[in-house]
């Protein structure tokens, strides 16, 4: 990966990652918008087009690997974004209970996430024996390589704007 690369994916993450694991919500007003809002923003950002830049310069791709690439790449992104969408219903969904989160429903969100993370995993499985058939395994792989940096570095950005998980009774401030 390039320097210039890397600087581009950095600049998605902001300062508040040095202390997101510490992060408690005070305020229940606010706990529950918080995870969508940040989300959505990242979601909005130009994050599509930075990212097929970063995959453009770091694949270096010849003109004949260019043409069987890009194709199997759009629809391998349009797959990601359906479950870029339930991720999102998941995160509205935790957003909506955080104040009043109990082991059940704890438990049921644990579950989609681990179920959503098999599919992801599943796709890439999918397209990597896709495009293994029309590429070397050398480029293939390095797709997947750079593929996964960045969805690390976009979920490691969700994960910093998610407050951490916390009992029902734990938030009120009961005396």
């Amino acid at each position: 990966m390039t320097l210039r690369s890397l600087a581009l994916i950095l600049g998605i993450l902001p300062a508040s990652l040095l202390y997101a694991q510490e992060k408690h919500v005070q305020d229940p007003s606010t706990s529950q918008e918080l995870n969508t809002r940040a989300y959505i923003q990242l979601l909005r950002t130009d994050l599509n087009a930075q990212k097929e830049q970063i995959i453009k310069e770091t694949m270096q791709l010849d003109e004949k690997q260019a043409a069987v690439f890009w194709p199997i790449y759009k629809d391998y992104e349009s797959a990601l974004a359906k479950l870029s969408d339930e991720k999102l219903a998941m995160i509205h969904d935790y957003a909506a209970n955080f104040m009043t989160m109990n082991d059940e429903k704890a438990d049921q969100l644990a579950q989609r996430v681990m179920a959503l993370d098999d599919q992801r995993n599943a796709l890439r499985r999918q397209y990597y024996d896709r495009m293994r058939k029309s590429l070397p395994a050398v480029v293939v792989a390095r797709f997947f390589q750079v593929d996964n940096q960045i969805q690390l570095l976009v979920d490691l950005k969700i994960a910093s704007n998610l407050p951490i998980i916390e009992a029902a009774d734990q938030k009120g401030g009961t005396d």
